[in-house]
């Protein structure tokens, strides 16, 4: 099992890296989850276009903005209307499901769409506590997620199928369908140093662990027949418009979907706003220093925050999310991304 890893001896310019697509099928006020699954199914389209290496869909559980709870369908579905991106999860939250069940999910999708399907997996539960023990039957924190993990890789050897002989996962059994592992601290970049796995770590919302997690996956890496050398996709939120003022007022929909996430409270994802009196100053704090590694602004402000951030990371792909209100403005910031690494 391959990888598309390329490594560059010191990353500094957008161009240094792949730029990819993380996408939550926003549910937006006023529209419907079927609006938000055919609008993913556009920014994919747009997206392919562009030059985007990659669109990932993630697993969320019990939140009214986020319609790819159904992760594996969306993946199909978006598959099925572009030609040469590379679909996948991002990720598929691996203790909420069993093992078969996903090798033989993503082992379909890999025969409908060959070579251009990942399984981008997380222990996180996706969800809520409560939402928690309606996926799991019981409320593990993902402890035995290194567990899953090797259940799941057996289900694709072809040479390992006598470990769980008479069960075996078909489709999936002898496809090649690369395996990230995700994390928003160290506990995956460790295993899947040890693993010698491709790392994708979510900056996007665990900014403060950033060094840390990506320190312990390189000084942990161990070669293997799936990767020589470190693989790093590291998540960025991103609203780019073509001036700072506007990027600023469209950033306010990311603003307030993280101050609803500090209050514990779920919804659909909000127009641009005032931000003022929306919040209290512990909350503001809160909301800016999750989102400290966020970029906003022009494409030339953009630029420099992006390239401060490879330069920190040495990541060798972003993977961008975009939380924008207006759909027709979130094509046009992941247009203007594109246009800096000279893509589209």
């Amino acid at each position: 099992m391959t990888t598309d890893n390329q490594v560059s001896s010191h990353k500094q310019h957008i161009s240094d890296v792949k730029l990819s697509i993380l996408d939550l099928a926003p549910v937006v006020v006023g529209a419907t989850p079927a609006d938000a699954l055919r609008n993913s199914l556009d920014l994919a389209q747009h997206a392919e276009g562009w030059g985007y290496h990659r669109y990932w869909v993630a697993e969320h559980h019990n939140m009214p903005g986020i319609a790819s709870s159904a992760t594996s369908v969306v993946i199909g579905y978006l598959a099925s209307g572009t030609n040469t991106i590379r679909l996948g999860s991002g990720g598929i939250m691996l203790p909420n499901h069993a093992p078969l069940v996903i090798a033989e999910q993503f082992g379909t999708l890999e025969s409908l769409y060959p070579g251009r399907i990942d399984l981008g997996l997380g222990r996180a539960p996706g969800s809520d506590r409560r939402t928690s023990l309606a996926l799991r039957k019981d409320l593990n924190s993902g402890e035995d997620f290194p567990e899953l993990l090797a259940e799941l890789r057996a289900y694709f050897d072809a040479s390992a199928t006598s470990y769980h002989a008479p069960v075996r996962a078909v489709p999936g059994e002898g496809l090649n369908i690369p395996i990230y592992l995700l994390g928003s601290s160290d506990f995956s970049a460790r295993l899947a140093g040890r693993l010698g796995l491709p790392f994708a770590f979510a900056s996007h919302f665990s900014p403060d662990y950033t060094r840390i997690a990506l320190e312990t996956y390189r000084s942990s890496f161990q070669p293997s027949d799936t990767l020589k050398e470190p693989h790093v996709i590291v998540g960025v939120n991103a609203v780019v418009a073509d001036t700072d003022e506007e990027a600023a007022w469209l950033g306010t929909t990311m603003q307030q979907q993280f101050l609803n996430i500090i209050r514990g409270t779920t919804g659909l994802v909000q127009p641009p706003a005032d931000m003022e009196g929306k919040w209290t100053d512990r909350e503001r704090a809160g909301v800016e220093q999750t989102l400290k590694a966020a970029v906003n602004g022009s494409p030339e402000t953009v630029r420099g925050q992006l390239e401060s951030f490879i330069a920190q990371t040495q990541a060798d792909e972003l993977i961008i999310t975009s939380m924008i209100y207006d759909h027709q403005a979130r094509l046009h910031s992941y247009e203007l991304i594109a246009q800096l690494a000279g893509k589209a």
